[in-house]
């Protein structure tokens, strides 16, 4: 059996119901890959997809960015989806562009959008 990185889940709190909706709509694809996300996204994708494997970490603001960025630097992370609202200013904004810069570090293929992500997916399959 092969094991495979995980898939980080983030969304902006505007986003976290696309996030949801897309992770319903690719459930067959991520079924393959363990998934990490962020607090309130983590709960939502497991309300989702209950048969999805999802641990969930600390909110995006509480640190769970940053977790994230520590599972990427370790090599467990291999695909960042990150729905962003560009139209909300985010009072943590400097610890996404931390995370951001991690992926960029490391190689890992990060979408910020649906379009991106359904890409990636595809590529993974």
């Amino acid at each position: 059996m092969t094991v495979h990185k995980a898939i980080a889940l983030i969304a902006h709190d505007q986003k976290k119901d696309d996030l949801a909706a897309f992770a319903k709509s690719h459930e067959k694809a991520m079924k393959a890959f363990p998934i990490v996300a962020t607090g309130t996204t983590g709960a939502r994708i497991i309300e989702a997809c209950p048969d999805l494997n999802v641990t969930r970490l600390k909110s995006g603001p509480l640190g769970g960015d940053q977790q994230i960025g520590a599972l990427i630097a370790t090599g467990d992370v291999g695909l960042v989806i990150f729905f962003v609202d560009p139209l909300t200013a985010m009072p943590h904004d400097v610890d996404v562009k931390a995370l951001m810069r991690l992926a960029i570090v490391y190689d890992v293929p990060m979408a910020l959008n649906r379009a991106t992500a359904e890409t990636l997916l595809k590529a993974l399959a």
